[in-house]
This record gives structure tokens, C-alpha cells and sequence, in this order.
């Protein structure tokens, strides 16, 4: 269950994704999230759903390995659908003892499924076609113009970039740790949810040790590098914008711009 987290994982292959700049994605990615919540038709989620799949093809990652990304928000899934149906006035398709299936319940349970489904894919497909340190570049060059009012800017990139880089590092230890506890006979699946909470606590304990010192150990490695964040850093590859990366803010522009005319068409 844990290796099928995927976001925060890089996979390495060549692909025109993985070539464009980390700018494009970071913005490609963020006006993806935002129309997925400012359309609010199935015309605009059908859209969403083809560059989606377009993106994906383009990225080479296989899809199974989406697929495998989706099992871990499997239960806020369910939970975000389940209370949708439920809690949704409108009119009533069935009713269950004392809980009430709308008919405006059911559209709204669809495409808040749909849109979380969307949500973690367009952000996998970012973390997979992207390395941490592309990352930090691109959101600490998106971001500069913040440092006229004095927010630290670095020093909020380098903390992304170093919790992107600590997702697959911890999913790894606490894997180790569960079948380390399994073999000493810890039981991590039988009783009830308050039971499994309980169990849960002789993974925990560790995870936090280990966690604390692989930060602090980080911490001394660049002290003992002289490393100083903020102004005047140099970069070893500096972010250039080539033809693709216009062509590609002009494939996301024509994404918006036709979800806005199909919507006010159809709608």
C-alpha cells in the first residue's frame, strides 16, 4: 500500500514532459487544478480528461502506474463521495433508514470524484516528469518577484524540495519498519478502527526517530558545506525557456480558452 504513493516519486525516462521547463509544469499544473474547479460542467471534466491523457501519453509514464497512485486516496475517495450522496438536498432518488440519496447528491458525489481523481493524477504526472531540484528552481524563479516585499523565497523553495525529497525516503523506512514489527509478530490489520489507531503506535514512534534523524542529518551535512540560502546563489543550470515551453503555455491557454467557450455554448 505505501509503494503505491507516487506523488513526490520521480520516474526516469526521456520524454518531451521531462524536457520542458519546470515553470511550464508548475503553471500548466496550477491553472489545470483551478479550471477543474472553475468549470463546473461535465463538458469541462470530458476537456480536463482528454489533456489529461494527452499529457500522460506525452510523458511516457506508464499507466499503470497512475492507476497504482490512485489506491492511496482510495478511502478520501469514498469518503468525499459518500458525502456528497448523502448530504446533498435536492430531490430524493432513495432513501436508506434516515439517510436520503438526492438526485443533485448523485451529480455532486460525480464530480467531486472526478475532480479528486484529476486533482492527484495532473499533480502525479508533475512530480513524476520532475526532479526535486527542478522543482525548487522553477518555484523559486516563479516566485522572485515575492522578494521585493521581503518573503523568503529560497528558503520556501529549498523546504518544498526537501519534503518532495523525503516523501519516497519515508514511504521506503516505513515499509521497513511494518515488516520489521510483522516479524516480531505486531498485527497491523485484525480489530476494529480504534484497534488498528493502537497498533498503529509501535510503527509511529520509530517513523518520528528516524525522520528527526535523517533531518538532523541533513542539517550537518550543509552546515559542514557551508551551505547559505538566499541572495546572490548561483545555479549550475540555469533556467532557459526554449520553443517547447512556449508552445507548451500556448497548448494550456488553448485548454482554457476552450473550456471557457464550450461552457458558455453548451451551457
Amino acid at each position: 500500500m505505501l509503494k503505491d504513493i507516487t506523488l513526490g516519486q520521480y520516474y526516469q525516462t526521456d520524454s518531451v514532459i521531462h524536457r520542458l521547463d519546470p515553470r511550464v509544469k508548475l503553471v500548466t499544473t496550477i491553472c489545470f487544478i483551478i479550471s477543474l474547479f472553475v468549470v463546473d460542467n461535465w463538458v469541462g471534466y470530458v476537456l480536463a480528461g482528454v489533456f489529461l491523457v494527452l499529457v500522460i501519453a506525452l510523458s511516457k509514464v506508464p499507466p499503470s502506474f497512475m492507476v497504482r497512485g490512485m489506491k492511496s486516496i482510495v478511502f478520501l475517495l469514498i469518503m468525499a463521495v459518500v458525502c456528497n450522496l448523502f448530504l446533498t438536498q435536492g430531490e430524493p432518488l432513495v432513501t436508506i433508514w434516515k439517510l436520503t440519496i438526492t438526485k443533485e447528491g448523485v451529480i455532486q458525489a460525480g464530480k467531486m470524484a472526478v475532480r479528486l481523481v484529476f486533482l492527484i493524477t495532473g499533480s502525479s504526472v508533475m512530480t513524476l516528469t520532475t526532479t526535486p531540484n527542478q522543482l525548487t528552481d522553477g518555484l523559486e524563479k516563479l516566485l522572485k518577484p515575492l522578494n521585493a516585499i521581503r518573503v523568503p523565497v529560497h528558503e520556501i523553495a529549498m523546504m518544498m524540495s526537501i519534503a518532495l525529497r523525503f516523501i519516497p525516503i519515508l514511504i521506503e523506512e516505513t515499509d521497513k519498519i511494518m515488516k520489521a514489527q510483522i516479524a516480531r509478530g505486531a498485527d497491523f490489520e485484525s480489530g476494529n478502527l480504534i484497534q488498528k489507531a493502537k497498533n498503529m503506535v509501535p510503527l509511529l514512534v520509530p517513523l518520528f526517530v528516524s525522520a528527526f534523524r535523517r533531518a538532523n542529518d541533513l542539517a550537518t551535512a550543509m552546515e559542514a558545506r557551508c551551505y547559505r540560502g538566499g541572495e546572490n546563489r548561483t545555479k549550475m543550470k540555469p533556467l532557459i525557456y526554449h520553443r517547447r515551453d512556449y508552445l507548451a503555455y500556448g497548448a494550456v491557454v488553448l485548454y482554457l480558452a476552450t473550456g471557457v467557450v464550450l461552457g458558455r455554448i453548451l451551457f
